[in-house]
């Protein structure tokens, strides 16, 4: 009798075979980059299904990697892309916030005059592709949004989470955060 591997066993998978790869224009690995939003979202005490979205947000970067033939580019509609494969598993308090990150960047550079200078040179790029600034009808719209606010505070910590060399916790402290989550969705546990 074979048993299903379990989501949390199946991203830990795609961060150790793919998450070393440097982060499109970043001077830190797709992993590093995973683990420094995930730990910022946990110092500000983000409930835990928050922490496990910064933890994810970029997972379609990875699965774009594992496409045929890869994309290693980078994928402007990544949010989709991870977010469609999150709900397999995880509850839209983790799936939503990823699903919506791209939708915060285009709505912060809207609102914010100053901050697309925040942004790095690759996700300038891929603001345009990604819809670019959101009309005043588009950000009521993702302002009404169920999980706005928790995808502005991800969006956040994605922009600070690009720091060489930081030490933070590993993938192995966040697996007990993922599996209460999915165990909470199964009723398992």
């Amino acid at each position: 009798m074979t048993h299903p591997i379990s989501p949390v066993d199946e991203v830990l998978d795609l961060f150790g075979r793919l998450g070393s790869a440097l982060f499109l224009d970043q001077p830190v690995s797709q992993t590093e980059h995973a683990l420094q939003t995930a730990w910022l979202a946990e110092q500000a005490c983000a409930p835990p299904a928050l922490v496990a979205a910064a933890l994810l947000h970029d997972l379609g970067h990875l699965l774009a990697a594992t496409a045929e033939p890869p994309n290693t580019g980078g994928d402007p509609d990544h949010a989709r892309t991870g977010a469609a494969w999150l709900a397999g598993g995880f509850p839209p308090s983790v799936v939503e916030p990823v699903r919506l990150h791209v939708e915060a960047k285009r709505y912060l550079c809207t609102v914010e005059p100053g901050y697309p200078a925040h942004l790095t040179s690759a996700s300038q790029l891929s603001l345009t592709p990604q819809g670019g600034l959101m009309t005043p009808t588009e950000a009521a719209a993702f302002l009404a949004t169920a999980y706005a606010a928790d995808a502005l505070m991800l969006r956040r910590w994605d922009e600070m989470a690009r720091v060489p060399s930081l030490a933070t916790p590993s993938l192995a402290h966040f697996r007990p955060c993922l599996e209460a989550i999915i165990n909470s969705q199964t009723g398992a546990g």
